[in-house]
């Protein structure tokens, strides 16, 4: 016998031993397999797709987080996997394989199981590749579906990469298992477990941890989110490593000390066991729980920019359309009518129009709080405080309120500006500046960089100067359905040389905006999903590691009269448990999360973040139903065999 029949007959016997590490193998492959064949399409590389041309540089990161993830992924996932053939590689030992042989047969072994992974991989991945074609096609609003291809390039550069991927696992996986002592394998189930230990100082700063890092949360802001939001990050990472390393022992402790609850039924075999399976899997469950919050969180944050995609769209673009005017009768850009007539008629009717009368202010002079001058000197236009309060109302905006001899302007100064001094047609002005603006209510153009409101007596003072022909007059347009706007206000026609007086850019740019959020909305969800998939898939094979031991202990429990009910019982307690303490704890540090993210936003993810919390407990109940009926058969084989 060959070491190729060798590895390839060992496969074949225990087949349902390595079809967990298989399938993961497949996983990692298909969604590498997916992207590549996007990011290479001869459509995207050719630019025959633009939108999709724009988000390429996005998918490629992606393809660098999905390399390394699927790295750490299947590293991992062979370590689990081998582990569990440890006494398998002893008896191998027993009979005279050299270690060299024996690396030699799992380095055979992994070869193979890379070649069909990797080939069902991509196979599968261009069997799916269609699907993920169409729902990119929504994402980036392209007119005709993304066409079906299988690039050479996406299915070389996935088939070398995970090939030499798994050899480079295998290889060091070798190494390991070579070093190992031939009693040391024969022992590694029969370890004995030991006493269940805590350190109550350790246990102490899992809670000061937790409490100080959501407490943290709370209170974050803008102005402290540079210097709080790592130390916030630190400190749940902390709590949580002790929260399951130390804290966990802690309770289980304490629920042993109460009889009422330890000698209730099977608890008492839940909660030994149980106690040991927790410390045993620590740290997989501190990674699952870090990873779901971060999940978590990114997915409330990805939602969170695209809904506030438009309020900043409205917050730079007030109207549609704008337009200025210099003159008040002239009409030099457009005609109010002509535009009103080209857009009904292109099914854009103009639904609100608005005009404002202003003047342009040279010679601007800024005065810093501290004395200090500064030299800025915008387009600026000055309007009254009537007329800037008619379009706070409109836009349900705050109005303002000013007292004579002083004006408000835009923009956040350090120090904060004291005065603002100026002239108008000639006749110099200097008033105090008692409001800093953040709302704007106009669209800028080339002659309304900045707009500057005065209070209406000294207004009109002011503009009683200015001739009907020197005014400024500024024209706002909303109109039906402008989301899909964008060409029909493209084709208004305007003197080249006039260009920079309209303002006709919201259009274009909220579909540019929501055309990249929605991508990568798409991408964060799809992220997302992966991390989900390994956040179970590392459960799942932590716990098959140590199927071997636990039907031991079951035959023994069996032998002195327990049911095959009871002992399903006790199974589904443990991986509910074991599933669901991760998923709870990252729940709860991604709510607080989403408090802070509340306070740093000024808008509400609550709803969205539950959807998402929903579909992640439901992802983690169908893993766990799955596990469940798995563990449940290989537990029961191994009884009935005993």
């Amino acid at each position: 016998m060959t070491f190729r029949s060798l590895a390839l007959s060992n496969m074949k016997g225990n087949w349902r031993s390595y079809s967990a590490f298989f399938l993961s193998c497949v996983f990692s492959v298909l969604i590498f397999y997916m992207y590549s064949s996007f990011i290479f399409h001869p459509d995207v590389v050719n630019g025959h797709i633009q939108q999709a041309a724009k988000v390429r540089r996005g998918m490629l990161f992606c393809l660098y987080i999905i390399g390394i993830f699927s790295f750490l992924f299947v590293l991992y996932s062979n370590a689990s996997f081998l582990k569990t053939r440890k006494q398998e590689f002893g008896l191998l030992s027993l009979f005279g394989m050299t270690k060299a042989q024996l690396r030699k047969l799992v380095i055979y072994e992994s070869i193979a199981l890379a070649l069909l992974s990797i080939g069902t991989g991509i196979g599968l991945g261009m069997l799916f590749s269609k699907l993920f074609f169409m729902a990119l096609s929504v994402f980036l609003k392209v007119s005709d579906p993304i066409p079906f291809a299988a690039p050479l390039k996406a299915i070389g550069m996935t088939g070398l990469g995970f090939f030499v991927l798994f050899v480079a696992i295998a290889v060091l996986t070798s190494l390991r298992i070579g070093k190992a002592e031939l009693v040391e394998l024969f022992k590694a189930g029969r370890k004995p477990k030991g006493q269940l230990l805590f350190s109550p100082w350790l246990v102490a700063l899992a809670i000061v941890s937790l409490g100080s890092g959501y407490t943290m949360a709370i209170m974050l802001n803008p102005f402290n989110f540079f210097y709080m939001a790592l130390l916030i990050l630190v400190t749940v990472t902390i709590g949580t490593y002790f929260l399951f390393t130390q804290f966990s022992v802690l309770l289980i402790r304490f629920l042993q000390k109460r009889h009422s609850v330890f000698y209730n039924r099977t608890n008492m075999v839940v909660l030994s066991q149980l106690g040991y399976k927790l410390k045993d899997n620590a740290r997989i469950l501190f990674m699952v729980s870090i990873m779901s919050a971060v999940i978590l969180t990114a997915s409330g944050t990805f939602y969170l920019m695209q809904i506030n995609s438009k309020q900043q769209i409205y917050q730079f673009y007030p109207y549609a359309v704008a337009v200025m005017e210099k003159g008040l009768q002239s009409h030099a850009v457009i005609d109010p009518e002509e535009l009103k007539t080209h857009l009904r008629e292109a099914g854009h009717p103009v639904t609100d129009e608005k005009i404002v009368a202003g003047a342009s202010v040279s010679d601007i002079k800024l005065t810093r709080s501290n004395g200090n001058n500064i030299e800025y000197n915008p387009k600026t236009m000055m309007i009254s405080e009537s007329d800037y309060n008619r379009l706070a109302e409109a836009q349900g905006k705050q109005k303002i309120h000013l007292k004579p001899d002083t004006v408000a302007m835009p923009g956040s100064f350090n120090p904060p500006i004291e005065r603002f001094q100026g002239t108008v047609q000639g006749k110099a002005f200097d008033y105090a500046v008692s409001a800093n603006l953040s709302d704007s209510v106009m669209n800028q153009t080339d002659m309304n960089w900045m707009t500057v409101i005065m209070e209406d007596g000294d207004y009109k003072q002011l503009l009683a100067n200015v001739p009907e022909s020197e005014q400024l007059v500024w024209y706002g347009y909303e109109v039906k359905d402008w989301e899909h706007a964008g060409a029909a206000i493209k084709k208004l026609q305007v003197p080249e040389d006039l260009e920079g007086q309209i303002n006709r850019n919201r259009a274009d740019n909220f579909a540019t905006m929501k055309e990249t959020s929605a991508l990568t909305l798409f991408i964060g969800l799809f992220i997302s999903l992966l991390f989900f998939i390994a956040s179970g898939s590392l459960i799942y094979f932590k716990m098959f590691t140590e199927l071997q031991e636990d039907q031991a202990q079951f035959n023994a429990l069996k032998r002195i009269g327990m049911t095959k009910q009871e002992i399903r019982k006790i199974t589904v307690t443990q991986i509910g448990i074991i599933f669901y303490l991760p998923c709870l704890v990252g729940t709860i540090h991604a709510l607080f999360a989403m408090k802070a993210l509340d306070g740093l936003m000024e808008s509400s993810v609550w709803l969205y973040s539950f959807v998402i919390i929903g579909i992640f407990v439901v992802m983690q109940t169908i893993y766990f139903l799955l596990a469940s009926m798995s563990y449940s058969k290989g537990l029961n084989r191994g009884t009935a065999s005993a």
